[in-house]
C-alpha cells in the first residue's frame, strides 16, 4: 500500500486531544514525521504515545509567537523543512453580546486568529512548491449561533485568511484550504453533552444526517486537502458537518 505521506513533515497544532490527535494519528500511519503542539506537558507526552512513530511534541500555547519560534527550530533542526501544515489549536468560549468581557475577547482571537496566523507565517521559510497548509474552520463561521459571536468571528477570519493567502501563496506553489467540522464527537463535546440535558437530541434533528461526526471522519478530509488528491483545490472550505450548514 502506498502511503501518501511518506516521509512527509507534518505540523499540527493543538495535537492532543480531538480532532487534531486523530489527525496525528492518521497523518503518523500514512508514513509523515509528526510534530505537535499543545499547552499542557503531561498531555502533551500521553498524545506522542498514543500517536507513535516517533513523534514529537513541542509544549506551548500557539497565541505565544516564541512557542512557534522554538516550534520552528525543532523542525528546522530535524528536518530542515515542512510540507504540511496543519493549523488546528483552537478555543471555544460562549458569551452573550451584552457579556463579553476583554478577556474572553483577547484570549478567543488570541489563540483562533493570532495563533493561526504565525502557525502559518512561522512555517513559510521551511515550506517550498507542493507544501499544504490547511487551517480549522467551523460551521460556526458561517451560522449564527447565540452566544458565539466571539468565537464564530475568528472562524469567519480564518475561511478569509485562505482566500487571502491562496493568492499570497500562488507564486510559491504553496495551497491553502480550510476544513469546517459541525458537531463532532470530541472529548469536549462529550463533557458539553453531559452538562446539557437535551443538546445531543437538538444537534441529530438539526444534522441532516441524524449524528455527529466522529473525529476520524474530520482527519480525512484533512488528509485529503493535505495530499496531492487536491492538487487543484485552492481557497476552498470543505464542510464536514452532515450537510447542516449547506441545508
Amino acid at each position: 500500500m502506498t502511503r501518501r505521506f511518506g516521509d512527509k513533515v507534518v505540523v499540527i497544532t493543538g495535537g492532543t486531544d480531538g480532532i487534531g490527535l486523530t489527525t496525528a494519528k492518521s497523518f503518523a500511519a500514512e508514513g509523515a514525521h509528526v510534530y505537535i503542539t499543545g499547552r499542557r506537558q503531561e498531555r502533551l507526552d500521553e498524545a506522542l504515545a498514543e500517536i507513535g512513530r516517533g513523534a514529537v511534541g513541542v509544549q506551548g500555547d500557539v497565541s505565544d509567537p516564541a512557542a512557534l519560534d522554538r516550534l520552528y527550530a525543532q523542525i528546522d533542526q530535524d528536518h530542515g523543512r515542512v510540507d504540511v501544515v496543519f493549523a488546528n489549536a483552537g478555543v471555544s468560549e460562549s458569551a452573550p453580546i451584552g457579556g463579553i468581557e476583554e478577556d474572553h475577547f483577547d484570549r478567543v482571537f488570541g489563540i483562533n486568529v493570532k495563533g493561526t496566523v504565525f502557525t502559518v507565517q512561522k512555517a513559510l521559510p521551511l515550506m517550498s512548491s507542493g507544501g499544504a497548509i490547511v487551517v480549522a474552520g467551523s460551521v460556526a463561521g458561517s451560522k449564527g449561533f447565540a452566544n458565539l459571536s466571539v468565537y464564530s468571528a475568528t472562524k469567519a477570519a480564518i475561511r478569509s485568511f485562505a482566500r487571502t493567502w491562496t493568492t499570497d501563496l500562488k507564486s510559491q506553489g504553496i495551497r491553502v484550504n480550510v476544513v469546517s467540522p459541525g458537531m463532532v464527537f470530541t472529548p469536549a463535546m462529550q463533557s458539553y453533552l453531559q452538562d446539557n440535558a437535551g443538546a445531543e437530541d437538538w444537534m441529530k434533528q438539526a444534522i441532516p444526517f441524524g449524528r455527529l461526526a466522529q473525529t476520524e471522519e474530520v482527519a480525512k478530509a484533512v488528509l485529503f486537502l493535505a495530499s496531492d488528491e487536491s492538487s487543484f483545490v485552492g481557497g476552498e472550505e470543505l464542510f464536514v458537518d452532515g450537510g447542516f450548514a449547506a441545508v
